[in-house]
């Protein structure tokens, strides 16, 4: 009996996360996640976790390795996903996962063909990012608009300088976290940051964020960063430590006219220098877009700003 059949009859049921790695031996997740080595942190806990996930799944069907696996059960299990209501975006990323595991079993011999070749899953769902008009960043950045009383002055100095920073340079809150004090270079209106995958990059902030920064550098994070556990971190917390993504966020909440995820102004900085007409491969190499593809969303995101002014504007729209 086949074990598709096997999974079927059964009705064995999957896990979401993952959960610890399967220690069957001959599945050699250990060995997987050790291949992945070139790979983002985060990318390398997922893939293994999605690969663990599908092993419990085929291992109630009686499956004892990849050798095992085809390419009827490997669909069956994304579709078994899709009953789960998991996210089509989730779905195609642990799809990717075992296309990745399946690719490596192959190569080191351990299953006579490769199964998830070619292996697809629903496409995410295109959905275009929320982007800012320019009254709502003047909202956000112009702590003077914004309800700022009772915040001590060390405190706003560090807020307008994270929120100028994510806007002006478009970098994601990872990003701005993992900042230190020496990845500045304010004479030349730079910062050397370090993005996905290690890999590092080289940004341009304008001048009112370069000011921002300098102040905070010189009046704010002298106090706040007393405590000494601050380490080189460039932005410190109110408990002297390195700034994370949910303080971040707290930042946005305090300041922000409207509900806001701070990953907004990284799409609102790609598409406002398109709108004002910067080459699509300047701003890749801003965001620090492995590909561009991934940058293309913003030309979309252009076109429908166009489209809104047009139909809003023309006497004949």
């Amino acid at each position: 009996m086949r074990w598709t059949d096997r999974v079927r009859r059964e009705g064995v049921r999957g896990t979401g996360g993952g959960g610890r790695y399967h220690r069957n031996v001959a599945w050699d997740l250990e060995g997987f996640e050790r291949s992945l080595g070139d790979r983002a942190a985060s990318t390398r806990r997922a893939y293994v976790g999605d690969v663990a996930a599908f092993v419990e799944w085929a291992s109630r069907g009686s499956v004892t390795g990849p050798a095992e696996v085809d390419r009827l059960g490997l669909r069956r299990y994304l579709a078994y996903l899709g009953t789960r209501r998991y996210a089509r975006a989730t779905v195609a990323r642990k799809a990717a996962a075992l296309r990745a595991y399946f690719a490596w079993c192959h190569r080191h011999g351990t299953t006579g063909s490769d199964p998830a070749a070619g292996l697809s899953a629903p496409a995410p769902a295109s959905r275009l990012p929320r982007v800012l008009n320019g009254d709502e960043v003047a909202a956000l950045l112009d702590g003077e608009r914004r309800s700022a009383t009772g915040v001590a002055r060390h405190v706003r100095l560090r807020d307008d300088a994270v929120l100028e920073v994510l806007y002006g340079a478009g970098l994601r809150v990872a990003e701005l976290s993992g900042l230190d004090v020496g990845d500045a270079d304010l004479s030349r209106r730079t910062l050397r940051v370090v993005g996905k995958g290690d890999k590092e990059r080289v940004v341009l902030v304008h001048a009112q964020a370069a000011r921002a920064v300098a102040a905070w550098l010189r009046d704010g994070r002298p106090v706040m960063a007393a405590s000494g556990q601050a380490g080189e971190a460039m932005f410190v917390n109110a408990r002297g430590r390195r700034l994370g993504v949910r303080d971040v966020r707290r930042i946005v909440d305090r300041r922000s006219p409207v509900p806001l995820h701070p990953h907004a102004l990284r799409h609102t900085f790609a598409t406002h220098l398109l709108d004002g007409g910067a080459d699509l491969r300047v701003v890749q190499e801003l965001l620090g877009h492995a590909s561009l593809t991934t940058t293309q969303v913003y030309t979309h995101v252009s076109k429908e700003r166009l489209l809104t002014v047009y139909g809003g504007t023309h006497p004949r729209a």
